[in-house]
């Protein structure tokens, strides 16, 4: 059940995507203290969707501000917006991607490498079907969407991947 958590910098943005169901919390915080992320200089955490195995351990980031499908918490703030398009950072982007729910959002991570797409759309590399998926002709319109852009996937479970045409649609 454990969930891919991804952390991501871009100037003054140190973001971490989907914080949730991890066997110990220092498989989350190890990896931050030594590139020298203390969880208190995070400034954002993106959810890819409200399941517990995404959300679970968000805690860990008291400063942050919290993205979801439809707005951005900060402390006793909800402030309403639609992920869809907005920009974290001129590099970091929410798209809205429903069918494994159909709150789910993909962030989207302009790097030197190419565009990650840090998603739920694919429980890992493998991954044909989405057995709990709520909508899969939106999860199959979301998988075509992020591959027309992605050049490095990582999925919600399991290691990032490099889509090709055995990648599943």
């Amino acid at each position: 059940m454990a969930s891919t958590v991804g952390y991501v910098e871009d100037s003054e943005a140190r973001l971490v995507t989907d914080p949730g169901m991890v066997r110990n919390r220092s498989l989350i915080l190890d990896p931050l203290w030594t590139m020298g992320v203390a969880p208190e200089s995070v400034s954002d955490v993106v959810f890819s969707h409200h399941h517990p195995d995404h959300t679970l351990n968000a805690a860990l980031f008291p400063n942050a501000r919290f993205h979801d499908y439809r707005a951005i918490y900060s402390g006793d703030q909800w402030i309403w917006r639609d992920a869809e398009g907005y920009e974290l950072t001129p590099s970091i982007k929410l798209i809205r991607t429903p069918g494994h729910t159909y709150e789910d959002i993909t962030t989207l991570v302009g790097t030197p490498e190419g565009i990650v797409a840090f998603t739920h759309l694919w429980n890992d590399a493998t991954s044909a079907e989405d057995r709990h998926a709520v909508d899969l002709e939106a999860l199959r319109l979301g998988r075509k969407r992020v591959l027309a852009v992605a050049d490095i996937v990582v999925p919600g479970h399991g290691a990032a991947f490099i889509p090709d045409i055995e990648t599943p649609r």
